[in-house]
């Protein structure tokens, strides 16, 4: 499965903990066109080269991703 054009749900509901970045904000490193600007690159962290795209994750549509991803991320906060 490739990415969903316009989607970014994977760059805004998880926590980057390696970039600093809380769950539920868009990434510092997505375009106004929700597209990584460091994908390939060897500063993309690893949780993010690891998390792939699937039907279960990113649904029909974008909302629907980013509710399964902050539903993923609250499931396995710390604590």
């Amino acid at each position: 499965m490739e990415c969903r054009p316009g989607c970014g749900a994977c760059c805004v509901a998880p926590s980057i903990s390696s970039l600093d970045k809380p769950a539920g904000q868009p990434c510092a490193h997505l375009d106004d066109q929700y597209r990584c600007t460091i994908f390939g690159r060897p500063e993309r962290p690893d949780c993010c080269g690891g998390l792939q795209p699937s039907p279960e994750m990113c649904g029909a549509t974008r909302e629907q991703a980013l509710i399964w991803l902050a539903n993923l991320e609250a499931a396995t906060r710390p604590g």
